[in-house]
């Protein structure tokens, strides 16, 4: 896909945006009661490096709330994505969660579909690149096993605004071009993670590898009063409302949210996969 100039890529977006909430809220997926996956799960210890993000301010360019100033509180981040590693160690010590055994409520027929079986992953896809094929339900699951949780919409995006030198790079054209071009790599994910360059705190493959579970995937979406109404895990299952923005340029960021609009918790994609966070 090859990047155009805002006025030709303005029709494109409307297009794919309205295309995903289509196909979002039409796919019918299987399901079964949720009394079929155990509630405990045992704890799952992992030496992963994690890097610190102090607290700061960003504005949102998306959505209802749409130039709205978002304040993110420190937290700490993965350096990189779950890996097939950690996540094969996650399922031995909780093997509800294997391909066989996870109901369809928490995810689809594709979950860990090119593992060769429960405990063997794909032959052809490196240890140390990043778990794909994951439901949102899976990454939650593993992320409370790992004494962690998964990032907001606004603690990944506040993260993901920096670039190598600075804490906000999202008024740099540079950047924006190296975001865009990034989405068009194909099956990095089958790569060992932490090999590009990490952004300024030290995080690597935001961009370009894989897509990423949030714990709040499509709240941006909803028509709430706010993105912390207590009713917005009751759309995490299909998207609501409709996408506006203040920033029409800004065609990185509709790509991601149109991308986290069009999913339902127990969707599982090729190049989907996820990293925890922890709080101060």
């Amino acid at each position: 896909m090859r990047i155009k100039n805002s006025k030709t890529m303005r029709p494109f977006s409307f297009i794919f945006i309205i295309f995903i909430f289509i196909t979002s809220c039409f796919q019918s997926r299987e399901t079964t009661n949720a009394s079929a996956v155990p509630v405990q799960l045992n704890p799952v210890s992992i030496q992963k490096k994690m890097v610190e993000i102090e607290g700061g301010t960003y504005t949102a360019f998306i959505g209802k709330d749409s130039g709205r100033i978002v304040e993110v509180a420190s937290f700490q981040m993965d350096e990189t994505p779950v890996t097939v590693s950690e996540y094969l160690k996650f399922l031995k010590a909780n093997p509800q969660w294997t391909k066989s055994k996870i109901p369809a409520l928490y995810a689809d027929n594709s979950y860990l579909q090119n593992w060769i079986s429960d405990f063997q992953p794909p032959a052809d896809v490196s240890p140390d690149a990043p778990v794909t094929n994951i439901s949102w339900f899976a990454a939650k699951a593993y992320a409370e096993s790992v004494g962690k949780r998964l990032p907001t919409v606004d603690e990944w995006e506040f993260a993901a605004i920096a670039d190598r030198t600075s804490k906000d790079a999202s008024e740099k054209p540079e950047f924006t071009d190296f975001i865009l071009k990034s989405y068009q790599n194909k099956k990095n994910y089958r790569n060992a993670v932490g090999q590009d360059d990490a952004n300024y705190y030290g995080i690597h493959n935001l961009y370009g590898m894989i897509w990423e579970w949030t714990d709040d995937f499509n709240s941006v979406m909803i028509t709430g009063e706010s993105r912390k109404d207590q009713t917005t895990n009751d759309n995490l299952f299909c998207s609501g409302a409709a996408v506006t923005t203040d920033d029409l340029k800004n065609y990185a960021a509709f790509i991601r949210f149109a991308m986290r609009g069009s999913l339902k918790a127990n969707y599982t994609v090729n190049n989907l996969g996820f990293r925890c966070v922890k709080d101060y």
